[in-house]
């Protein structure tokens, strides 16, 4: 990937290159349809990768770093325990997952490699991001600058404009579930609560921290509710910790719902001001879901500088880049306890997935 340097000035998100990149948009959802409606079919198994080290261990499933026997490429594979799956009656939510993974094709999202399944488990294989969760990175450096938090927010802004569009909502964008690729971009990956919406949905779901107050209320929302997660996540990249937290999930819930919230000293008036109109406890008030859509954020004084055609198209250099001793390094993941797949010589819940 080459960047140059030289072309990191402004360029005026004007009216012309907002009908641009609405074709653009445009285009992608009609391979996300046409994905979507004919699936692709996979001949590739479990057996055909070496399992060498768990990544991560999530409600859903546990994802692993494997490496295929033949080609010797590294990818991470996400283990669903089929027992699991049907005994938390998530079947549907996990087929959805799939047929969303292997439809999407946008910069700044994980997308399917391929899937498959054996007696016990449910696979799906997604591309390796070695630079790890950029939950981890936060810790490491207690909070990110304002550049590089601008960056992760530019990109985390233009996938859910590409969901949005393609009728999808995301409803856990967070830390943990968004992933530092080797040349310094992060991809958005978990899409355990992923959903294509016609209007509003009802479901309560979500990691607590992020919910939204209209999940919360029960009152039946839309894409609002991951906006109000992308305030959430840039008050957490600045500051180094949520907005709202409390140990008791109850109490919790009730300071989200008041929506008020103490920025650090340090935190910029411009983010600041941003953060508020993402943080508007009223949906129909809250950036990203008024007249202008997308546009209100874009155009937002934080990002005055951002240039979105080149962070699109992956030619801005990076404010950090991920150190990495090999394609295999998993230096910038947390330890985890040792899992082992096991093994079964009998199918469990063969009809429940023989469409997976």
């Amino acid at each position: 990937m080459i960047f140059d340097r030289k072309e990191q000035k402004q360029i005026s998100y004007s009216y012309e290159q907002q009908l641009n990149h609405k074709r653009y948009l445009d285009e992608l959802k009609q391979e996300f349809l046409r994905l979507y409606n004919n699936p692709s079919k996979y001949e590739k198994s479990v057996d055909d990768f070496d399992v060498v080290k768990i990544l991560g261990v999530g409600s859903f499933g546990t994802v692993f770093l494997v490496r295929d026997k033949s080609t010797l490429h590294y990818s991470a594979m996400k283990a669903f325990d089929k027992t699991q799956v049907v005994k938390k009656k998530n079947v549907k939510q996990v087929i959805l997952e799939k047929k969303i993974l292997q439809s999407i094709t946008f910069p700044f999202l994980i997308s399917l490699v391929c899937s498959c399944k054996d007696n016990l488990y449910l696979y799906l294989l997604l591309p390796f991001e070695a630079g790890g969760e950029l939950f981890t990175l936060i810790k490491r450096m207690g909070n990110l600058s304002e550049p590089l938090a601008q960056f992760y927010a530019a990109q985390i802004v233009l996938a859910l404009e590409y969901l949005h569009h393609c009728c999808i909502i995301h409803r856990d964008v967070k830390p943990e579930n968004i992933l530092i690729s080797e040349s310094g971009y992060i991809k958005l990956a978990d899409f355990g609560f992923c959903k294509v919406i016609k209007s509003r949905t009802w479901t309560i779901c979500g990691t607590p921290e992020y919910i939204a107050p209209e999940i919360i209320l029960s009152k039946g929302y839309t894409y609002s509710v991951d906006w109000w997660s992308l305030g959430i996540l840039i008050f957490e990249m600045s500051a180094g910790y949520p907005p709202f937290y409390h140990s008791d999930t109850m109490k919790l819930y009730e300071k989200i719902l008041s929506g008020v919230f103490k920025t650090p000293d340090y935190v910029t008036p411009q983010c600041k001001t941003l953060m508020k109109h993402l943080l508007d406890t009223d949906p129909s008030k809250r950036y990203g879901s008024l007249k202008a859509g997308v546009y209100d954020i874009k155009s937002h004084v934080w990002f005055e500088d951002t240039n979105w055609h080149l962070i699109l198209h992956q030619k801005m250099y990076p404010p950090f880049m991920p150190v990495l001793k090999n394609h295999g390094d998993t230096s910038n993941f947390r330890e985890l306890s040792d899992i082992k797949l096991k093994k079964i010589s009998s199918c469990l819940f063969q009809k429940e997935f023989e469409n997976f």
